[in-house]
């Protein structure tokens, strides 16, 4: 089985960077770059045209290998390992999109918001309809407590995938960030499915973080390539599917809690503005940003963020291990 596992990360982190290798050039030459918003900090102004969509090779990194290997190799059903990568690429396909229309109009308007949350909700209709089909659990666990939320559960995990897909998304502000902290999430994963004894959920992290730690080497500070809504969108939805897939739902957000601090930035810094009639609680929003504005580098923040990330899931694991959930 450990010939497996290491034949799972050689295969997704060598492929996604022969992927990188060559496709990074060629995005250049198709002049695929990111535009950068006129309100963000001014240090970002210098990235601007820098490679993106990089998400589209994070998904076929990870994917392909992840079925060649437990399709032909492991010779699991091709219906429960396409369950793991479904959402990945319907919230993929949804980011390459909003990228796309960035790239062509040479500014940051994408996808309109409602368009892009109706988009959302129409991927995790065609997911759950799969899901129902796959005969998995409508039971959710609230420490010693099981619920049967029946078609509730449909709306609960419509709400964990626009929420985490979101809120990947809002963190994918500097270099590396969002990778890291995705990474991160799927060691956490990772051990959880150790000790759950989950085998798949376990192989499927490998080869998550195998690819992530691929792109992690062109998108670190000063990235050579931006993961673009491509990614971010996709990585908030398979975190979420990972955690679903291992009945584990409501650890979601300790598992992503640095996403889940990001996201409550924003939503408190629009409040904040709303009631005070023009001040701000924060320099800028997400959080990501109000530092940089203080004064510290991407390499600080990206570590300050990490460091948050590594806490919290140390914190999921605890739980797992104590039975709470």
């Amino acid at each position: 089985m450990n010939n497996i596992y290491l034949l799972s990360f050689l295969s997704s982190f060598i492929f996604t960077i022969i992927l990188f290798i060559l496709f990074i050039p060629l995005f250049r030459y198709l002049k695929c770059g990111q535009s950068i918003r006129l309100e963000g900090p001014k240090e970002h102004y210098k990235k601007s045209g820098t490679p993106t969509m990089g998400g589209v090779l994070i998904t076929l990194g990870f994917s392909i290998p992840f079925l060649i290997v437990t399709n032909l190799i492991c010779h699991i059903p091709f219906n429960t390992c396409f369950l793991f990568i479904l959402p990945s690429y319907l919230y993929m396909i949804i980011g390459f999109i909003d990228d796309y229309l960035i790239v062509i109009r040479k500014n940051n308007q994408g996808l309109k918001p409602r368009t892009k949350i109706i988009m959302q909700i129409i991927g995790v209709i065609i997911y759950y309809i799969f899901f129902v089909n796959q005969s998995f659990s409508h039971i959710v666990q609230i420490f010693s407590f099981k619920i049967d939320l029946k078609w509730g559960y449909g709306l609960f995990i419509l709400l964990m995938f626009v929420a985490s897909s979101n809120a990947v998304n809002l963190s994918d502000g500097l270099d590396g960030l969002a990778t890291g902290l995705s990474i991160i999430s799927f060691i956490c994963i990772f051990i959880i499915s150790y000790i759950k004894q989950n085998q798949l959920v376990l192989l499927f992290s490998i080869f998550m973080i195998a690819s992530l730690m691929a792109f992690l080497i062109f998108n670190a500070n000063p990235a050579k390539i931006f993961m673009g809504d491509a990614g971010s969108l996709m990585l908030g939805a398979t975190i979420a599917n990972a955690m679903i897939l291992l009945e584990e739902e409501l650890l979601l957000i300790i598992v992503g809690f640095a996403f889940v601090i990001e996201t409550l930035s924003v939503i408190f810094q629009v409040i904040y503005f709303k009631i005070t009639k023009g001040k701000r609680l924060f320099l800028m929003s997400p959080l990501h940003h109000h530092f940089e504005l203080k004064g510290y580098n991407e390499w600080q923040i990206d570590l300050l963020f990490w460091l948050i990330g590594f806490i919290a899931c140390i914190i999921a694991i605890s739980i797992i291990l104590g039975g709470l959930l």
